[in-house]
C-alpha cells in the first residue's frame, strides 16, 4: 500500500437490523462518507431474512455505486447479483467460491491474526484479505490482529487488506498507513448518530 493513498471505507452492516428502518440509516451514511463496499453480516441463516435483507440494502448501495457482498454465502451472492462474498473461514473456500462466482467477483477472506492463512488465502486468489479484531476485545479467544501484522502485509504482500474489529480512534491512527480498509460496523452503528460516529473516526486517519 502506497502511504500517499488513505484507508477506504467499507461498511459492515450489524449481524442483526430492521428493514423499516436501517436502509434509510445506511443511505445517511453513504450520502456522507464514500464508502468503497457494504458487507451483509447478518447473524441469520434464514434464505427469506438474508434475500430481504440483500434486496433491500441492493437498492441503497446500487444507487450509490458502492459493492455489496454478503458474508458466507457465495451461492446466494451469486443468485441475487451480489458483488461477492465475505469468506469468514479463512482461505478454505477461496477457490471454491472464485470458481462459482467467476473471475470478476468479489471474493474475501477474513484470516484473524493469522499471517500464515492470510498468505494461504491470496495465494487462493482472493481479492482482499481482512484481519481482526484490529483493537482490544474480549470476544472470541481474546487474540488480535497486532500493528506488526498490518506492517508486514502492507511492506510485503500486495493483496490489499482490511483492518477490522475493535476499532477506536487510537486504533484507526496508528494502522492509516498499514491498511488499504477499514472494515467499519458496530463502531458507529451501536452509536445514536452513525454518520457523526463515522466523521469522527475518519478525522482520526492522519
Amino acid at each position: 500500500m502506497a502511504d500517499t493513498e488513505p484507508p477506504r471505507l467499507y461498511l459492515i452492516t450489524p449481524s442483526e437490523i430492521e428493514l423499516s428502518r436501517f436502509p434509510a440509516q445506511l443511505a445517511q451514511v453513504l450520502d456522507a462518507h464514500e464508502a468503497a463496499c457494504v458487507r451483509l453480516a447478518l447473524s441469520s441463516h434464514d434464505e427469506n431474512t438474508l434475500c430481504r435483507a440483500a434486496d433491500a440494502c441492493r437498492e441503497v448501495t446500487t444507487a450509490r455505486d458502492v459493492a455489496l457482498v454478503i458474508d458466507t454465502h457465495f451461492v446466494l451472492a451469486d443468485r441475487l447479483g451480489l458483488d461477492g462474498v465475505h469468506l469468514t473461514d479463512g482461505a478454505r473456500s477461496v477457490r471454491k467460491a472464485r470458481k462459482a462466482l467467476g473471475p470478476d467477483a468479489i471474493v474475501g477472506a477474513f484470516c484473524g491474526a493469522s499471517r500464515h492463512e492470510g498468505m494461504n488465502a491470496a495465494e487462493s486468489g482472493t481479492d482482499y484479505v481482512s484481519f481482526g479484531p484490529a483493537g482490544v476485545s474480549a470476544l472470541g479467544d481474546g487474540s488480535q490482529a497486532d500493528l506488526d501484522l498490518f506492517r508486514w502485509w502492507s511492506e510485503m504482500i500486495e493483496i490489499p487488506v482490511v483492518a477490522e474489529g475493535a476499532l477506536d480512534p487510537s486504533t484507526v491512527q496508528a494502522l492509516t498507513t498499514m491498511t488499504d480498509f477499514f472494515g467499519v460496523g458496530d463502531e458507529i452503528w451501536r452509536q445514536d448518530d452513525p454518520t457523526e460516529a463515522l466523521a469522527a473516526l475518519i478525522a482520526t486517519m492522519s
